[in-house]
């Protein structure tokens, strides 16, 4: 088999079952106001010294209880659970509250392949000969591959192959329903580059990865967090809710699984009328919205209320946030 397509295939399977594997990720805090404050999380600070600006590297894991410690003592602190996506930098800006406290705000997420610092160029070697001029032809190869999360389990994959120095040009789609949900695109493209002279023969795959953010069909509000809980997973996490005999119980549970995701408003409400109890329901409602995508449906939970004062001190607390 040509060397180039067992190269394209590897990159193939990688970009594929890549989603699999856990990868580090970033955080970047910042002052809306340019207040100085250090960083700790787990229990280990990462400023040796208040800063109005901290970036953190390779962390492994998708969560962290985080507190925030301000140089001015008046300010307070802040202690949160921090959820993000894994592979990402994700960038929190830290900003005066409602309640006159501060909090702290998911802004934006870019993956790690676009924010690393590229690897130098190779440079030719000094052989002390005078330098040929010779033409460098290029050939390039592409693999696109894309994947829609529907919003109703529904998979679609599609994989294309172009090599025209081979002469393969093949495609592959696969659909399981209709794509409503979020689409991610991944391109993975080849160049060799050749020559003589000073110049050696060089072949540099340089993989290129473009990854839309989740999109809610008919949904353009705000996002409370970035990436919701993949209807499959939410699904599994429900039954595993609806498992336990009491309220309580449930509510624990509830909150654990909540603390570690990212959810629709459609959802929330799903989790609500679990609950026997109005008080359980609101307490959940409350607890979720920091953890919420479309917080702009929120008003939708509305219906899982049996009183009209259930409704008006979700609102209140919303307001407050």
């Amino acid at each position: 088999m040509n060397l180039k397509i067992k190269l394209l295939i590897i990159l193939l399977a990688s970009g594929i079952f890549s989603g699999l594997y856990a990868q580090n990720s970033n955080l970047i805090f910042f002052t809306e106001q340019g207040e100085r404050f250090t960083v700790i999380l787990n229990g280990i600070c990462y400023n040796n010294s208040p800063e109005t600006h901290v970036r953190i590297t390779d962390l492994p894991a998708p969560g962290y209880k985080l507190k925030v410690i301000f140089e001015d003592t008046d300010l307070g602190q802040i202690d949160k659970n921090l959820i993000f996506n894994q592979g990402m930098e994700t960038t929190f800006v830290i900003k005066p509250g409602k309640k006159n406290d501060y909090v702290v705000r998911w802004m934006n997420e870019v993956p790690l392949a676009r924010v690393q610092a590229p690897q130098p160029p190779r440079q030719a070697s000094n052989n002390h000969h005078a330098p040929v001029n010779h033409p460098v032809t290029q050939s390039t190869t592409t693999i696109s591959e894309s994947y829609t999360m529907p919003a109703q389990n529904n998979v679609s994959m599609g994989v294309h192959i172009d090599d025209p120095e081979s002469g393969i040009n093949f495609n592959m789609n696969i659909n399981g329903g209709v794509n409503n949900g979020t689409q991610v695109t991944t391109t993975h493209t080849t160049t060799t580059y050749s020559g003589t002279g000073l110049e050696e023969n060089y072949s540099g795959m340089h993989p290129h990865t473009v990854q839309q953010t989740y999109v809610l069909p008919g949904y353009s509000g705000p996002a409370g967090c970035a990436y919701p809980m993949h209807p499959a997973d939410f699904q599994q996490a429900k039954h595993s809710i609806a498992g336990k005999s009491f309220d309580d119980t449930r509510l624990i549970l509830a909150k654990q699984i909540i603390a570690s995701n990212c959810l629709l408003s459609s959802q929330v409400k799903e989790l609500m009328l679990l609950f026997s109890f109005e008080d359980t329901r609101l307490e959940l409602a409350k607890y979720a919205y920091g953890y919420t995508y479309d917080i702009g449906n929120y008003y939708q939970l509305n219906d899982a209320f049996d009183f009209e004062s259930s409704t008006e001190e979700l609102n209140e607390y919303i307001f407050e946030y």
